[in-house]
């Protein structure tokens, strides 16, 4: 069995992890959400300082957890994109410099792949299926048909479903970041109060923006208690929109499989509504867990060890690409 060290670094979350075969011996997440509340959202330079600060640690601690020393690894892996530049390049730099201290394979893994995957974790059979990976800069379906086999069917054209939450917690003046704050708040609200618009709905592709401002707008005309109502029904529009889509895209593209990955799916009345639309419409259905849809190295080792029984491995030289695509549309 193969023993793969992967790092990911790709925003302000830095996390190494170790797999062997589909045992994972150790994952390590060090969040840095304390640092970029107080700003509002991420500061690149303030990231990619914590990396290099907090991989070293890490990595030492997964060695130590996973009860392994370095010889034992069979390759190391980073994500290269998307991404911040300058936290891309701390974990593949590290990634870089120990498979070549150690003459083993570097593989440069796609972030969004890693979210694609996940669903799948620790089953290295990957169905045919639609996916829906929506995070805080990401909000796409794809339909894929085995290991580096996808198509995109829609993505968004303006804010992702993440950024929308983040945006509109903000002009709540809640706390960062804005899902899980948006979510609680929701939880005792009426999702039918306010009528938010649900942009796009008849097209493949996703629009936030116009959500956004819709609450923009609202805000100045509302007095008394209003919170958990207006988190409720914006809540429930970026939900509605996100399971129409993937159910049209499902029975299009004739599959019996949905999944779902990415940050946002950590909401719970998400993955219910979803979960129940596939169930009446006759699809199974699949999420990767919740402690694997945020920024985590454990998604990167698996995809890395995907590809790499696949006989796959990188050039060092390879750069990192920021705005690395995962697949082109058409």
């Amino acid at each position: 069995m193969k023993t793969i060290l992967a790092l990911e670094t790709s925003c302000d979350e830095t996390a190494v992890a170790i797999l062997r075969g589909s045992e994972l011996l150790a994952s390590e997440v060090a969040s840095q959400i304390v640092e970029h509340e107080k700003f509002g959202g991420v500061v690149p330079e303030v990231a990619s300082r914590n990396h290099l600060i907090h991989a070293p640690r890490l990595i030492e601690c997964a060695k130590g957890r996973a009860k392994i020393d370095m010889l034992d690894v069979d390759a190391f892996a980073a994500t290269s994109g998307p991404g911040l530049a300058s936290s891309l390049m701390i974990g593949a730099s590290i990634a870089k410099g120990l498979a070549i201290g150690f003459g083993k394979p570097y593989l440069a893994i796609n972030h969004l792949e890693g979210h694609l995957l996940s669903p799948f974790f620790n089953n290295g059979h990957i169905k045919s299926n639609v996916s829906l990976v929506v995070s805080g800069g990401h909000t796409m379906s794809i339909l894929v048909r085995g290991l580096g086999d996808y198509r995109l069917i829609g993505r968004t054209v303006d804010d992702a479903a993440g950024e929308a939450f983040d945006k509109v917690a903000k002009l709540l003046r809640l706390g960062y970041p804005g899902g899980p704050e948006i979510e609680r708040h929701a939880g005792s609200g009426d999702p039918a109060r306010f009528n938010l618009p649900r942009s796009m709905i008849d097209s493949e592709n996703f629009s936030f923006s116009g959500l956004k401002t819709a609450v923009r707008y609202l805000l100045p005309k509302l007095r008394g208690d209003f919170l958990a109502d207006l988190c409720a029904s914006f809540q429930q529009a970026i939900v509605d929109v996100l399971v129409r889509k993937t159910i049209v895209a499902a029975q299009k593209h004739n599959v019996v499989l949905v999944t779902m990955s990415g940050g946002v799916s950590c909401n719970e009345e998400l993955r219910r509504q979803l979960r129940d639309a596939c169930e009446q419409k006759g699809f199974e259905f699949k999420s990767a867990e919740p402690w694997l849809c945020t920024d985590n190295a454990a998604m990167i080792a698996f995809a890395a060890m995907l590809k790499l029984e696949s006989g796959f491995a990188s050039n060092v030289a390879e750069e990192i690409d920021p705005n690395l695509a995962l697949v082109s549309s058409g």
